[in-house]
């Protein structure tokens, strides 16, 4: 009997549950995106201007895709998986 008790306290005990990773996982994918979205847009010859990089997708897509991957993030951290 007291081995058995010995070994449910050495299981490790994790912090966060699966609902916490799968929004973790979310806001990841989100903020990855929202870079891969903002990156590009340049120019290969320098004396010349690409406009191309004030597009809706870099100025206003991206950054709210940024912003909505961290407030996953935040909610994940936040959310108590103990909670049913």
């Amino acid at each position: 009997m007291g081995e058995k008790k010995r070994k449910e306290a050495l299981k490790p005990v994790f912090i966060f549950g699966k609902k916490n990773y799968k929004f973790m996982f979310i806001g990841l994918a989100c903020i990855a995106l929202g870079f891969i979205l903002m990156s590009g847009g340049g120019s290969d010859d320098p004396n010349v201007f690409n406009p191309e990089i004030f597009s809706f997708r870099r100025i206003r897509l991206a950054p709210m895709l940024v912003l909505i991957g961290f407030g996953f993030e935040i909610y994940a951290i936040l959310l108590n998986p103990d909670k049913k």
